[in-house]
């Protein structure tokens, strides 16, 4: 009886923890300071980023779509998530921020 009790409560853990999945990925708010379209990069001035436990600071990010360095400009507020994509972070998503 213990055994089976101990196994049912291993399996309702288990099925908790997948079902939160992974962790959520909140926009963040930042300054592009940098621009490289040659290279698919921009550095943005940013808030904390949780997902990446990451503190606010400076830095350059990959972009995983390079056509959005075009809608952006030195000293544009944006909305942006990022992630961490084959090592490198990169920006998943961005948008002018009002």
């Amino acid at each position: 009886m213990k055994r089976l009790f101990l196994l049912t409560a291993t399996a309702l853990l288990t099925t908790a923890v997948w079902a939160q999945g992974p962790p959520s990925i909140n926009p963040v708010m930042g300054e592009v300071t940098k621009l490289d379209k040659a290279a698919g990069k921009v550095t943005l001035k940013h808030g904390e980023i949780k997902n990446l436990d990451m503190p606010p600071m400076t830095m350059v990010f990959r972009v995983s779509n390079p056509k959005w360095l075009d809608d952006l400009a030195v000293g544009s507020r944006v909305r942006f998530t990022a992630e961490k994509v084959d090592g490198q972070y990169t920006v998943t998503s961005v948008g002018k921020a009002p």
